[in-house]
């Protein structure tokens, strides 16, 4: 298998082709690179792995930003896919939700299906965490809904031989609506902190928690301890927020197109590793006047708007090598002080000049990382320490990739520029 080397040490999702081509095999991994590498040495335990590497041509993959997202994507694939030897080794695992049932007096019970009415939350991985915290809450009487799988309410109430034969009614496990034991709006309460709870919004309860486990283990109650750190994990486990999306084929392609083409552009580039997070920085103004800088980022070839940023130019109107300075200067600062990550590659809209000031920006901050230039007219790339330009193919994945991370960078400048006139207009008038 050639090009292994080329597989980035990231969370991420593979997809084994075969011979014609087609889809064999999709696994999910913590870290590619060494994933897939494990496939093609010796030292296997079991047949099924030496199997599937024989039968591989070419290997795809996308990255994603964390090994829960990973996962998702993993199941959504094998799932819409049913590559041949994910269904030789099936798994028929679903990760469970947890719903919170409708009607009058509404139970939380764990579902691999959304069906009928009711609030769903996750899906969750790795349940177990989530189930012990669940346990917990109801035991405690923190979140204590009833337990019961029995309908009824206010209208259709229920029998008094049921009620009867429930052990939880008996041993006060349970709030007991069905009894009169609570009224509807109090049990609304209840239902309404279980849903603040499962969305994320468990401040009050994660500050005990943490009070808890530091006191145990101060007095070396270490299980007791371990068991407070699970609740959080279990807490935080269910903030986090997992992106669930469908990918049909043409979308498919269109991801691993694009890591195929930070590939390439990583060879052509002549960079260590493969430029997946790409940020890129264009300046808008005129004449001078509601000069500004933009930044979008690029993460596998998707936007990443949630790290685009705007720049009020501060000293440097209207001259546009300072104004690419300044704003590179900015941003590497903020993130040196943040600790953020940098990124696999910045690319600047202009030429030679444009990447000169980025460098010395970068440069007079200490900082190293991979810079180029795109120049509009001819499409021509520029890199430090290479006193010619680049010229590729239009048709060219790499050229094309970064056009379109220029282009979105160029768009998103304008649209800042246009609104700050509009505002200096509606205040003039």
């Amino acid at each position: 298998m050639e090009n292994l080397d080329l597989i980035p040490h990231s969370p991420g999702v593979y997809l084994m082709r075969g011979a014609g081509g087609g889809i064999v095999y999709v696994g999910k991994a913590k870290d590619l690179a060494k994933r897939v590498n494990q496939y093609f040495h010796g030292g296997h335990s079991d047949w099924k792995t030496p199997a599937l590497a024989a039968a591989v041509r070419r290997i795809d993959y996308i990255p994603c930003e964390s090994e829960r997202d990973a996962l998702i994507l993993e199941r959504r694939l094998i799932r819409e896919i049913q590559p041949f030897f994910n269904r030789m080794w099936k798994d028929d695992k679903s990760y469970p939700y947890i719903k919170l049932t409708a009607g009058d007096f509404p139970r939380l019970v764990l579902t691999r299906k959304k069906t009928g009415g009711g609030k769903y939350f996750g899906p969750y991985p790795e349940v177990s965490s989530v189930k012990s915290l669940l346990r917990y809450l109801w035991r405690s009487g923190a979140v204590r809904l009833r337990p019961c799988k029995w309908e009824f309410s206010d209208e259709k109430p229920l029998s008094e031989k049921k009620r009867a034969s429930c052990l939880y009614f008996h041993t006060g496990q349970c709030p007991a609506p069905c009894a009169g034991k609570i009224t509807k709006a109090g049990y609304r309460k209840i239902v309404r902190r279980a849903g603040l709870f499962l969305s994320g919004r468990a401040g009050e309860l994660e500050r005990d928690f943490q009070k808890r486990m530091a006191s145990a283990s101060s007095e070396m109650r270490y299980e007791e301890a371990a068991r407070y750190r699970d609740f959080l994990s279990g807490i935080s486990r269910m903030r986090e927020r997992v992106r669930v999306s469908r990918l049909n084929e043409a979308e498919l392609s269109l991801r691993v197109s694009d890591t195929r083409a930070a590939e390439r552009l990583g060879k052509i580039l002549g960079l260590r590793k493969t430029p997946l997070h790409i940020e890129a920085v264009d300046t808008s103004h005129l004449f001078g006047k509601q000069s500004v800088g933009s930044l979008v980022c690029f993460v596998s070839g998707e936007k990443n708007p949630a790290h685009y940023r705007r720049f009020r130019i501060r000293a440097n109107a209207g001259d546009d090598f300072a104004m690419i300075k300044e704003i590179v200067g900015r941003r590497l600062r903020r993130l040196s002080a943040e600790g953020g990550a940098l990124p696999d590659l910045l690319l600047i809209d202009g030429g030679p000049v444009q990447l000169a000031f980025a460098a010395a920006a970068a440069s007079e901050l200490g900082i190293r990382l991979p810079l180029a230039a795109l120049a509009k007219k001819e499409e021509e790339i520029f890199i430090p320490g290479l006193k010619k330009s680049l010229r590729l193919s239009r048709s060219e994945p790499a050229l094309r990739l970064l056009m379109r991370i220029r282009d979105e960078a160029h768009r998103f400048a304008i649209r800042y520029h246009k609104y700050l006139r509009r505002k200096t207009m509606m205040e003039d008038k």
